[in-house]
């Protein structure tokens, strides 16, 4: 929201200067994002007045101006200006003037004809960034005068950047409101009253749906002029605020905009018919905007329509098929208070943003209609003339919000703040606000909200607003008094925290993605058909909730290989959303992705590009952290993101507990990355578990190593095997390793050879060659029964 300090201080004028002001207002929560002067820095630029102009005689596109600027002679000036002409009132810079950016002006030939000053345009003045012709004047703008005094531009734009709870501020009548409570500074609010119509003509409404409209307000002008030029002074307060003049009507419009808060409408009463009616869309209604711009609407947007279909999208813009033009003769002013839930997001879901959504949005005033469309009509009748009619109003009294009481308790206040505030200084704070209230008791008050603050709802908003007008630099400074108390953890959980060192050890970086993803990019990662979607998105590409980390750590991983990163290494530990029945179930995961070498580039020269098996070493030293290795399981499997031969199941107990693999060769090209790029994914809650350590004798008897090579069935995994030695040895197997897997010359087709090493021991005696050979051959028969492995000779 930017304004003018000099139409501010109209409205209350505190005696604290520019800076003193600014710094008011952000200490108390309406952040002051610059001050910027309304104009550029020059002098000697006076109103003057073309008397007469005459064709260059040696340029085509020059004139040679006679011009009055209050003194005895008359000036003459070469302008090359399209719209110079004689009894045009414009800004003049004399000789010795200087303007923005330190550009003299001296007397000059120009085609051999001599200038004694310059002509002004609006851009050379500062006042725009660019401008066709000169700056006219109004015609009774008074010779000679200073354009800065004239003007009235020794003044500053304050533009505030408001939190989106403070909708009330929105307006030059909350910020005045605003400045008055904090400063004490009384405010001087406009006095408007009705109307008086001169005609009973009126247009009909009807609202059918009052959830959505709950009051609507509108009044018929006829024979207005909408060919006259805007006030200057109206013009400038526009520009000023952030809005161009466009026309007399839309002026007016925008100024109450920008005056009460209150957007509004002017329809133009030759192009409606029918009766207004405010609904919500249907599907497939298409509407032409004023910008031109055609809209094919979805179910449930606000429209507001005539017998010819929709004229309006309803607290955003206007259609063009019913917008006024310089020949509107009678015009519909309109005026209307839409619950914020049924605007907020439908501007953005056709991507529009304009500034009756921005305060629709927020909420506006719900009892400032009527006083909106008396002003607006006082101002029209003022400017282009008119007669207006009697005003008419649609309203649901019970779908209208409402006042409501809090009580604020002084003890309260103590707690939230920690400090007290004097009960009289809590009545006076209360009183500057505007809130009314009654003492029920001693430090007891009842408080009644307002209509214009949204934001005050409980008892901790009231508590806010005194802390805030109070001023945060005056809240006294304590240390916290509390009993600190360790906090017990379970010797069974690993902390998160944990988890991510691990992954930080082994060359992770932690990243942090949005918990909101791009639909068609969570596609091609995911096979879930029902994605939680948002109703209100921030943006169309981050409108469905995530069900895996993977879219957000490869959304990390494109932008860093974009970036000429070769080596990237990156982990999360975050919330997914995944469908379960007719509802949603959040998970915690814990996801990698890695791309590139093993190892950072050094002198070693070992540049080998990271495999299968280097993640599903990270991984095992990840699950590690369990205690309970054993438990978990890799095995071949299928996943719509991954390579479909090297793709592994994890699972724990038998139990699914997440997916390793490489990125599908597909994806890759889809997401122009060159390969490999392997990932992986755990549920949180089945690795953050661990077996607690018990204490166990140290065997003194010596270990027994027996190697083994077996020949068996090539597509039998390798953990099988290792499983069922492990359940046939029984107690006596200390560790098991496989050493080596091999085929090609020697072993037949479709096999392999898989070598083993036993590690053997007893706690209480030495291991005899019998009882090991035993053991060896009961193993041999177990894996011959389960797997048809043979003893490789």
């Amino acid at each position: 929201m930017q304004f003018s300090e000099q139409w501010l201080r109209e409205w209350v004028n505190p005696s604290v200067n520019s800076q003193e002001l600014v710094e008011k207002l952000t200490m108390a929560g309406l952040e002051v994002d610059s001050v910027n002067p309304v104009a550029g820095d020059f002098s000697k630029v006076f109103v003057a007045e073309v008397i007469s102009t005459t064709p260059h005689p040696d340029a085509d596109k020059l004139s040679v101006c006679q011009v009055s600027v209050g003194k005895s002679e008359l000036l003459q000036i070469v302008c090359g200006a399209p719209n110079v002409r004689a009894g045009l009132k414009v800004s003049c810079a004399v000789v010795g003037a200087v303007l923005p950016g330190n550009f003299k002006i001296k007397k000059a030939k120009l085609r051999g004809q001599e200038s004694f000053g310059m002509l002004c345009s609006k851009e050379e003045l500062g006042l725009a960034e660019s401008a066709d012709g000169l700056m006219e004047l109004p015609s009774e703008a008074p010779v000679g005068q200073d354009i800065r005094e004239y003007l009235e531009l020794d003044d500053s734009i304050i533009d505030v950047d408001l939190t989106p709870n403070r909708g009330d501020c929105l307006s030059m009548l909350g910020l005045a409101r605003e400045v008055g409570v904090l400063t004490g500074a009384a405010v001087s609010e406009l006095e408007i009253p009705p109307v008086e119509a001169v005609h009973q003509e009126v247009f009909p409404v009807k609202v059918s749906d009052s959830s959505m409209c709950p009051r609507y307000v509108g009044r018929v002008i006829k024979n207005i002029d909408n060919t006259v030029a805007t006030p200057l002074w109206m013009v400038e307060k526009l520009r000023r605020g952030g809005i161009r003049s466009i026309d007399p009507v839309v002026d007016i419009t925008n100024y109450v905009l920008l005056e009460l808060g209150q957007p509004m409408h002017a329809f133009s009463c030759e192009r409606l018919s029918g009766s207004l009616d405010v609904r919500l869309s249907v599907k497939g209604e298409k509407l032409t905007l004023i910008d031109g711009q055609e809209i094919t609407l979805d179910d449930g947007t606000p429209l507001i329509s005539d017998a010819s279909g929709p004229i309006a999208m309803a607290g955003v813009m206007g259609g063009i098929s019913s917008s006024v033009s310089a020949g509107t003769k009678d015009v519909f002013l309109e005026s209307a208070y839409f619950n914020p839930v049924s605007i907020a997001g439908k501007a953005r879901k056709y991507g529009l943003h304009t500034d009756s959504s921005h305060r629709f949005e927020r909420g506006v005033d719900f009892k400032l209609q009527v006083k909106a469309v008396e002003r607006a009509s006082q101002l029209l009748m003022d400017i282009v003339g008119g007669e207006p009619g009697p005003l008419v109003e649609v309203a649901d009294e019970a779908q209208l919000p409402d006042t409501q009481f809090i009580t604020l308790r002084s003890s309260r206040i103590g707690r939230v703040l920690g400090f007290n505030i004097e009960e009289a200084e809590v009545e006076g704070i209360l009183g500057r606000l505007g809130l009314s209230f009654e003492c029920e008791s001693a430090g007891v008050w009842l408080v009644q909200t307002l209509s214009h603050r949204f934001d005050i709802g409980i008892e901790a908003d009231l508590i806010e607003e005194l802390a805030r007008v109070h001023g945060y630099p005056r809240i006294p400074t304590r240390m916290p008094e509390s009993i600190l108390r360790p906090v017990v953890r379970s010797e069974s959980s690993i902390a998160i925290s944990s988890i991510k060192r691990n992954l930080v050890d082994q060359g992770y970086q932690e990243a942090i993605t949005y918990s909101f993803v791009d639909p068609d990019f969570q596609s091609l990662f995911q096979s879930h058909t029902n994605p939680l979607r948002l109703l209100n998105p921030i943006s169309s590409d981050l409108s469905e909730m995530r069900t895996s980390l993977w879219p957000g750590l490869m959304k990390a991983l494109q932008h860093n290989y974009n970036r000429q990163h070769s080596r990237i290494r990156l982990f999360e530990v975050g919330t997914c959303f995944m469908p379960e029945g007719s509802g949603i179930s959040e998970q915690q995961k814990v996801s990698g992705v890695v791309s590139g070498s093993k190892q950072e580039e050094n002198w070693t020269g070992d540049s080998d590009t990271v495999d299968f098996f280097d993640m599903k070493g990270d991984v095992e030293n990840l699950l590690a952290l369990t205690g309970e290795s054993a438990s978990f399981d890799f095995a071949r499997a299928e996943h719509p993101a991954l390579h479909p031969g090297q793709c592994a199941k994890i699972t724990k107990s038998g139990k699914p507990v997440g997916f390793l693999g490489a990125l599908h060769p597909k994806l890759c090209k889809t997401l122009q990355l060159d390969g490999p790029i392997y990932l992986f994914e755990l549920q949180l809650s089945e690795v953050s578990g661990r077996r607690i350590p018990f204490y166990a004798d140290i065997s003194r008897f010596p270990s027994v190593r027996r190697d083994i090579a077996l020949l068996l069935d090539e597509t039998i995994p390798s953990g099988s095997v290792s499983a069922c030695i492990k359940e046939e040895s029984g107690e006596l197997l200390r560790d098991i390793r496989i050493f080596d897997v091999y085929s090609g010359r020697g072993v037949e087709k479709g096999y392999k050879s898989v070598a083993v090493s036993l590690y053997l021991q007893h706690v209480e005696r030495t291991l005899g060659e019998e009882e090991v050979a035993e053991l060896l051959e009961s193993v041999l028969k177990k894996l011959k029964k389960e797997f048809n492995a043979t003893l490789r000779e």
